[in-house]
């Protein structure tokens, strides 16, 4: 039984993240040297980790990848740019061109290693012709406010850029390319990891960018849409400049989840697992699992374990308000609303990359005294959840969940515990 309900959690997201750093699961990947030359590359919240892996297997490489401000690594070899994420900004349009001019001229006896994690679409940016870093910004911005998922967004990413959907490895011809890519999305799909920088369009059906811009209601001025609308997007996976291109997954949500319930299960705890890909309004999605968690705490018996119920995904936020919160923070706020201070049940939900949202904090702990505390803090949890202002509810709360830069990212990372009656 979990002495400590708020500890244990947080303890469960320290596996979590642990088991996707990229300093224990990017070595066993790496080829020996190859006859030409050996090339770095890469970007996303994780590469500059990633990049210190390399190092450390091969010794000072030549290359360069962008990350996030505030996450780089130190390397002996490989440039580490950083760049503004979620919307780019100058430092990424600058170091993205760099790295373009870094693969020109390879050979066929050449090796270049892409690191590729979560946050690479906005790192990433090469504009495609006719557009400019504000064009780039409005997109991106309009983007995380409109609540599409994730794959609708980079089929609109991949229209506004010469750098996504497989065009970078297409940059890279005809040397060998070998993209390690760290998982945040469901379904682990690496044409959508960072808008799939490396990866060709395996299916080129679906919703067109017209659609996803009318579905969601995205609105942008009539140039830039016209610019998507003619654009080509991703490359096709058949495309011959993508032959020598390998990609390999080598760490997701479910092994960070599946390590988690391992420590769960150790403790004592009964896992019932919810999913690793669920996707949805994090409001909605908070609400439906704080039900099933009552409905397990009562048919839960003094005899019975706690119960854990777990789950990952990417959910989304329609931006309703102007307060600061992510979806992991909405998420908790939701499902507390629904507890109502439910006694037995306690709830943890956090983003794997620590930032939630655009927010410097990885997430919320929402317990019994969340509501009341907040009450007496002078902050009502219906107004701030209305309001999208979930970060600063918490704040007020005391159920923050600050990590700092965690150096690796396979998305949200949600637990719900059920006590037993005994445990009060």
């Amino acid at each position: 039984m979990p002495a400590d309900p708020r500890a244990f959690l947080a303890g469960l997201f320290d596996v979590a993240v642990a088991r996707a750093d990229p300093l224990a699961v990017v070595p066993p990947h790496l080829p020996e040297r190859p006859a030409g030359r050996l090339l770095v590359i890469g970007a996303g919240k994780a590469s500059a980790r990633m990049a210190e892996a390399v190092e450390a297997h091969y010794g000072p490489c030549e290359g360069l990848v962008l990350t996030r401000y505030g996450y780089a690594r130190p390397c002996a070899g490989i440039e580490i740019a950083e760049a503004a994420h979620p919307v780019p900004d100058e430092a990424g349009l600058a170091a993205t061109a760099r790295l373009l001019r870094l693969v020109e001229g390879l050979t066929p006896d050449d090796l270049v290693i892409a690191l590729i994690s979560g946050g690479g679409s906005s790192l990433l940016c090469a504009p495609a012709p006719g557009l400019g870093l504000a064009d780039k910004q409005a997109l991106n911005a309009a983007l995380l406010r409109s609540g599409a998922p994730i794959g609708a967004m980079n089929r609109v990413r991949k229209a506004a850029s010469m750098v996504k959907g497989g065009r970078l490895a297409a940059a890279c011809h005809p040397a060998r390319v070998l993209s390690l890519v760290i998982s945040d999305v469901p379904g682990d799909d690496p044409s959508e990891i960072a808008s799939g920088p490396t990866v060709g369009d395996r299916d080129p059906g679906g919703a067109s960018v017209t659609e996803i811009l009318d579905r969601w209601s995205i609105d942008l001025p009539r140039a830039l849409c016209d610019v998507l609308v003619a654009s080509e997007g991703a490359l096709p996976a058949t495309d011959p400049r993508l032959a020598r291109s390998e990609v390999r997954v080598i760490a997701a949500p479910r092994h960070s989840l599946e390590a988690a319930a391992e420590v769960a299960r150790t403790a004592g705890v009964a896992v019932r697992p919810l999913g690793d890909a669920l996707e949805g309004e994090a409001r909605e999605l908070g609400a439906a699992q704080a039900r099933a968690a009552l409905d397990v705490a009562a048919g839960l018996r003094a005899s019975d374990a706690p119960a854990l119920l777990l789950s990952g995904g990417e959910c989304t936020v329609t931006r309703r308000g102007d307060g600061t919160g992510g979806p992991n923070a909405e998420f908790a706020l939701a499902a507390a609303l629904a507890l109502d201070g439910h006694p037995r049940i306690h709830v943890l939900a956090c983003d794997t990359d620590g930032v939630d949202g655009a927010a410097e904090v990885a997430g919320a702990y929402a317990g019994p005294d969340t509501l009341a505390g907040a009450r007496a803090a002078g902050v009502d949890a219906a107004t701030a959840l209305a309001g999208n202002d979930a970060h600063a509810f918490f704040a007020a709360a005391g159920g923050q969940v600050v990590t700092g830069p965690t150096l690796t990212n396979v998305n949200d990372f949600r637990a719900i515990l059920v006590l037993p009656p005994d445990a009060g």
